[in-house]
């Protein structure tokens, strides 16, 4: 090529050499096709119809044993009829043990101990007061369904002496309204306070009651004790043929409800089995007509017939 010819096409070359380059990248490093936005899924909320199945309802609790509920039933001897009883003898080997609730029935706490003795396949019995009994007669119920004894405890929890009169309205008061509201009878009684001379005992003898003490108390009442010194005032006292005394009304009891199951775990880990009083009283021991004759009670409240039921206050 002629030298002038070439000089001029070596400009013309350098300036198109960019231009081919930036044409030969492009086509290298093109892009792909732009992918669409992701969606986003959002669930439908699905409403229950009436087709749908409901869940299942929790099974009701099985009663451990049937309701008291015969006005006519005689559940234990018609030689405790008249009497008072503190505790009695039983059969050697014989492990039982009488819980007892004064005060109730009451709200929250009566229903407690009701879940507590039910966990524990524990019978009891409450000593009712009547006003308590008339405000709470759902409560009441609920006693006698989970197969529990019941005894009166007056109307009002009178401690001072009262009248014949006054102790007949107390006492009868109470029987009717816990005949009538529990279709169930009694014929057990405690005293408040355990007063046998303030006119509601003798009353209560004279009319067939039998009067119900105690021969070992949890203390519950003391404002100043914790639920543990209940727990071992039982637990060092318990004796077969025991009658315990507790409270699951009358003012906060939630202390007595933590006690209560130390209590029963405590006394089943020694063998006792817990039964209604009615129960304890059908399964104490004759006293031996030996010890019949011989024997010279303190106090008549203490004489079954002729015979002395054993125990201390």
């Amino acid at each position: 090529m002629h030298p002038s010819r070439l000089s001029r096409l070596v400009p013309l070359v350098l300036l198109l050499a960019p231009a081919v380059w930036l044409l030969l990248f492009a086509a290298r490093y093109q892009p792909g096709p732009v992918r669409p936005e992701a969606q986003i899924v959002t669930q439908r909320v699905v409403p229950r119809t009436s087709s749908q199945p409901k869940p299942t309802p929790l099974a009701p609790k099985v009663l451990l044993y049937p309701p008291l509920t015969d006005p006519q039933a005689s559940p234990f001897p018609k030689a405790f009829y008249g009497t008072v009883v503190r505790q009695v003898k039983l059969a050697p080997g014989e492990k039982l043990i009488a819980l007892t609730f004064d005060d109730g029935p009451w709200p929250v706490t009566t229903e407690q101990v009701l879940d507590i003795l039910h966990q524990h396949g524990a019978r009891a019995t409450f000593f009712w007061i009547g006003k308590n009994l008339e405000h709470f007669p759902r409560i009441a119920q609920k006693v006698l369904e989970n197969g529990h004894a019941v005894g009166d405890h007056t109307w009002s929890h009178r401690y001072g002496p009262v009248s014949a009169a006054a102790a007949a309205k107390e006492i009868d008061s109470t029987e009717r309204v816990i005949a009538q509201d529990s279709e169930a009878a009694t014929r057990l009684f405690r005293p408040p306070g355990g007063n046998l001379k303030n006119g509601l005992v003798h009353y209560a003898l004279a009319h067939g009651y039998t009067v119900v003490m105690w021969s070992v108390s949890s203390a519950d009442t003391d404002p100043k004790a914790p639920w543990t010194a209940f727990a071992e005032n039982v637990l060092k006292g318990a004796r077969p043929g025991t009658i315990v005394l507790m409270h699951d009304g009358g003012g906060n009891r939630s202390r007595t409800v933590q006690a209560l199951p130390v209590i029963l775990e405590g006394l089943q880990r020694q063998g006792y089995r817990f039964v209604t009083v009615p129960e304890l009283l059908a399964a104490a021991l004759p006293i031996p007509l030996e010890a019949k004759s011989a024997s010279k009670p303190a106090s008549p409240h203490l004489q079954v017939k002729g015979q002395t039921r054993t125990g201390t206050h």
